[in-house]
């Protein structure tokens, strides 16, 4: 067992040659920026899932299993040390995502702003939130005829946001490639913090209600 766990330092070392810069997009940044975003636009409309506490393990191990641990995270604690200083700091850096530009507050404010004027329609189901990030009018007849052209730019005007949203933060953050990955990452984000009995676009377009 002691030369199994001895032999990771080396086993890592003989990877570390093959280590590459590789700007991937970061999904759990994003997801986490996207959460932050929608939240704010939605307001008091916003109804995110209550974070469950992790459950508290007891321990069972004997006191063989536990020497085995403790000599496990201090090889582990090792070759983390040993890798970081083979690793050039700029390799080893996962990216984090920026949505602290103007371009980016002006435009949450700006949707937030716009939410007030879109929130009885959304619950009404007259809109609903499309599978492609943007919102879509779902059933025009749920909209009073006088109110109609108001609701209709209200919408023309979030799309307008969003898609500049979407844009702007894969530009601030210099990766415009990623532009597709944000709209994803917010189109679902926007269902999943959409309040009981809001109606989105599942996978292949069809409206469900929550």
């Amino acid at each position: 067992m002691l030369k199994r766990f001895l032999a990771y330092p080396f086993m890592a070392l003989g990877l570390v040659a093959c280590v590459t810069i590789n700007i991937y997009f970061p999904a759990a940044a994003a997801e986490e920026a996207a959460r932050t975003i929608v939240r704010d636009v939605l307001g008091e409309e916003a109804a995110p899932e209550q974070e469950k506490p992790a459950p508290k393990q007891e321990s069972t191990k004997d006191d063989k299993q536990s020497s085995q641990d403790i000599l496990k995270s201090t090889l582990s604690h090792t070759l983390t040390g040993v890798v970081d200083f083979l690793v050039p700091p700029a390799q080893a850096a996962q990216p984090n995502i920026d949505i602290e530009s103007p371009a980016i507050r002006k435009l949450r404010a700006s949707m937030s702003d716009r939410q007030s004027g879109l929130a009885g329609h959304y619950r009404s189901g007259a809109l609903g939130f499309t599978n492609n990030g943007s919102v879509a009018v779902r059933d025009l007849k749920l909209i009073p005829l006088r109110e109609r052209n108001r609701v209709k730019k209200l919408v023309a005007d979030e799309n307008g946001d969003r898609k500049a949203l979407y844009a702007e933060i894969a530009r601030a953050n210099g990766q415009p490639q990623w532009e597709k990955n944000i709209r994803d990452t917010f189109a679902r984000v926007w269902v999943e913090e959409a309040p009981k009995g809001y109606w989105y676009q599942d996978g292949k377009g069809n409206w469900r209600q929550k």
